[in-house]
């Protein structure tokens, strides 16, 4: 059976690419500078990737016809093996703001820079990062420093859970700021692995952005 026989039907130049079989996983899609405006294309060459819900709020607004709720959800995607992605979304329902931020999430996933970079450790693992990385979101700044294998991840909760849907299992971690806002800490984590990593798309072909889908 094909693995095509799902129904997708590429609307995007990657896409055909990938139901062709021109590219086949998913750093060939990243660094072919192609724009991933499709999220089947995840779902293909990364058919492992996990999603979770790191935070859910209601916001309100006013309108003309009164107050209008709606849920803000902030979602990370990963395969715990190099390969991340964030995004958060508002919808009227909460399972709609859910399914939204992790359609847009796998449309912003990054290979994380993984390696050993501690001094303590031999060089050619992948279970901490390769050198320091920082993120900034808002008022909180994310730091996370390689660190020697066993020591596990020394880090908040929410940090924890984005490093380990990354695939790195020893770091040492430090946040400043309004870190009990979990959208801006998750943001920060997200930013500082998406820093440390290599550049492998050109900037200009990224057109979307993991900061909010709205309605």
């Amino acid at each position: 059976m094909s693995r095509h026989d799902d129904g997708w039907e590429p609307r995007t130049r990657l896409g055909r690419k990938v139901q062709d079989g021109d590219i086949t996983s998913m750093e060939q899609a990243l660094d072919s500078g192609l724009p991933l405006k499709e999220a089947e294309i995840v779902d293909q060459l990364l058919p492992g990737l996990e999603d979770e819900v790191l935070d859910i709020n209601m916001v309100q607004r006013m309108t003309d016809s009164g107050r209008r709720v709606k849920f803000r959800c902030v979602v990370a995607v990963g395969n715990r093996d190099g390969y991340l992605g964030y995004a958060q979304a508002r919808d009227d329902q909460v399972g709609g703001a859910i399914q939204k931020a992790i359609d847009v999430a796998k449309l912003n996933v990054i290979k994380v820079d993984r390696g050993s970079g501690s001094w303590e450790d031999q060089p050619g693992g992948t279970n901490s990062l390769t050198r320091k990385a920082e993120g900034k979101a808002g008022s909180v700044t994310v730091e996370i420093k390689p660190a020697p294998q066993g020591l596990g991840l020394a880090a908040a909760e929410t940090v924890r859970n984005i490093l380990e849907l990354a695939g790195v299992e020893d770091a040492w971690t430090s946040s400043d700021g309004n870190t009990r806002t979990t959208v801006n800490l998750a943001k920060a984590t997200f930013n500082a692995l998406e820093n440390a990593a290599q550049s492998r798309t050109p900037q200009h072909a990224r057109e979307v952005h993991y900061d909010e889908v709205s309605e």
